[in-house]
C-alpha cells in the first residue's frame, strides 16, 4: 500500500480522477488480502484452540484429520495426533503402575489407610487394614469415630512419628500392633497415612523358627553329652578287660573305677534328665488330625484328674454349649495342652477356700470353637503375664519353663492361638482358640 501512493506521488501527471480509482483499488485490494490473512490466521487459532480444549477436558479419543485440508494444516493435524498419542502413552503407563502398585500393597500383610485430615474420606487403603482392626470397607474415618472413639483415638488422633508399639482390645481380645503415622499434601489438601504391622503374627512366625532352632542345639547338646560318656565308659572297659587277661601284670584301680562309674552314672542321670525334659518337643512337629468330640475329651480328663482333684478338695466342671460338639485336633496332643494347663490351675487354688475349675467349649457364628480353662485362684501378676509363653521362663522352684510354652507351639501348629485373662486374686482364664479347622457336628 504504501508502495502504491509512492506511485502516484511520482506520477504527477496522471488524471486525479484515475488516481483516486486506482488508490480506491490498491485500497481494495489490501482489505481483501488482510481479510484472508484474518481468515487465515482464524482457522488456524481454530484449530489449535479445538485441541487445547481436548487436552483441557482429558478427551484423548479425538482424531485430527491428516489426509485433507491444506498443507500446514494436515501438517498441524499430524502434530496434534502425535502429541495426544504420547500423553496417552504416559497414561497408560501411569495407569499400569498405579494398578501395579496396588496389587503389591494388596497383597502384603501391613494395613495401610491415607485419609483426608479435614473430611475423613479415605483416599485409599488396603484389605489388611481392615483386617487388622476387624472393621468393614471404609469411605471415611469418621465411620470407625462415631463406632469405636477410643479405636479411633489412638490409631488417628494420636500422631506417631517413629514406629511406636501399641495394644488394642479387639473382639476382647489384646492385639499388640507397630504403628507409624505421616502427614502429606496433595493440592493444598492434607492428608494423612497410617501404617500397621500385626506384631503377634510376626512374633508367633519368629517364635515357631526359634523352636526349630532350639530342636537343633538340644540335639547337638545330648551328642557332646553322650560323647564323653561313651569315651569314659570305653577306657573304664579297657582296664577291667586288661586285669581280666593279665592279672599279674594290671593294675587295676578300684578307686579310679568307683570315680569313672560315678560319673557316668551321674551324667547319664543328667541326660536322663534332660531328654525327658525335651523329649515332648519332638512330638509337636507333625499333628494327627482327626475328629474329636469335645464332650469325650473333656469326660476323660476329669476321669483322669479325679483322684488327685478329690485329694485336694477341689472341684472340677464340665460346660459345653453343644453336646455333639466336634473338632478337628490331633487328640493326644490338646489332651497334653489342656491336661498341662489344668496342673497349673491346681497348683494357682492350693490356697483357695472353695477351688473349682471349670472347662469350657463353645462355638462362635464364624465356626470357630474356643476351650477355655478356668480357675478362682490365686492370678498371675501382670508383670510376668506377656513371658508365660516364653520358653524356659518359670516362676517355680522345680519347673522348666516349658509347659505353657509348648502349649502354645502346639496351638501354632493347630493353626490356632492360646489366650490368658487373669485378675490378681480372682482367676485366671486360658483358652484356646481354634479357627478354620474347628466346627460343631452335623
Amino acid at each position: 500500500m504504501a508502495l502504491a501512493y509512492s506511485v502516484f506521488a511520482l506520477d504527477f501527471n496522471l488524471n486525479p480522477s484515475l488516481k483516486h480509482l486506482l488508490s480506491a483499488c490498491f485500497l481494495a485490494l489490501s482489505i481483501l488480502s488482510f481479510l484472508n490473512l484474518l481468515n487465515f490466521m482464524s482457522k488456524r487459532f481454530s484449530e489449535i484452540d479445538d485441541f487445547f480444549e481436548s487436552i483441557k477436558y482429558k478427551d484423548f479419543s479425538r482424531w485430527f484429520n491428516e489426509d485433507t485440508g491444506a498443507p500446514d494444516i494436515k501438517k498441524l493435524h499430524k502434530n496434534f495426533n502425535a502429541v495426544t498419542k504420547t500423553i496417552i502413552q504416559i497414561n497408560k503407563e501411569k495407569e499400569e503402575q498405579h494398578l501395579y502398585l496396588k496389587k503389591i500393597l494388596e497383597l502384603i500383610q501391613t494395613g495401610i489407610i491415607a485419609y483426608n485430615i479435614e473430611t475423613g474420606h479415605v483416599l485409599w487403603g488396603n484389605d489388611a487394614f481392615k483386617t487388622i482392626l476387624n472393621v468393614p470397607s471404609l469411605k471415611t474415618v469418621n465411620f470407625i469415630k462415631n463406632r469405636k472413639p477410643e479405636l479411633f483415638k489412638l490409631i488417628f488422633t494420636n500422631h506417631y512419628t517413629t514406629d511406636d508399639n501399641i495394644t488394642l482390645n479387639i473382639e476382647n481380645e489384646d492385639v499388640k500392633l507397630l504403628i507409624s503415622t505421616s502427614i502429606f499434601e496433595i493440592k493444598d489438601q492434607r492428608f494423612k497415612l497410617i501404617v500397621l504391622q500385626n506384631i503377634d503374627a510376626t512374633l508367633n512366625k519368629n517364635e515357631s523358627e526359634a523352636w526349630k532352632k532350639l530342636l537343633s542345639v538340644m540335639t547337638h547338646e545330648i551328642m557332646n553329652s553322650i560323647a564323653p560318656i561313651s569315651s569314659l565308659a570305653e577306657t573304664l572297659q579297657s582296664q577291667i578287660l586288661a586285669a581280666i587277661d593279665t592279672p599279674e601284670t594290671a593294675t587295676l584301680d578300684i578307686t579310679d573305677l568307683s570315680t569313672g562309674i560315678e560319673s557316668i552314672k551321674s551324667r547319664s542321670e543328667g541326660l536322663l534328665k534332660f531328654a525327658k525334659t525335651y523329649r515332648s518337643l519332638n512330638k509337636i512337629n507333625t499333628l494327627n488330625l482327626s475328629k474329636v468330640n469335645v464332650s469325650a475329651l473333656f469326660s476323660s480328663l476329669k476321669t483322669l484328674m479325679l483322684p488327685s482333684l478329690v485329694e485336694k478338695n477341689m472341684t472340677l466342671i464340665c460346660n459345653i454349649e453343644n453336646p455333639n460338639l466336634e473338632i478337628d485336633v490331633d487328640n493326644y496332643l490338646i489332651e497334653q495342652v489342656l491336661l498341662n494347663l489344668i496342673l497349673n490351675a491346681i497348683e494357682a487354688l492350693e490356697k483357695t477356700k472353695t477351688p473349682t475349675i471349670t472347662l469350657l467349649a463353645k462355638t462362635h457364628i464364624d465356626g470357630s470353637t474356643t476351650l477355655s480353662v478356668v480357675d478362682n485362684g490365686k492370678g498371675i501378676p501382670k508383670e510376668i503375664s506377656n513371658d508365660i509363653f516364653v520358653p524356659f521362663f518359670t516362676t517355680k522352684t522345680t519347673g522348666s519353663g516349658i509347659g505353657l510354652s509348648l502349649c502354645k507351639q502346639i496351638m501354632l501348629l493347630h493353626k490356632g492361638k492360646i489366650t490368658v485373662k487373669s485378675t490378681p486374686n480372682t482367676g485366671t482364664v486360658i483358652a484356646l482358640h481354634f479357627k478354620k479347622t474347628a466346627h460343631p457336628a452335623n
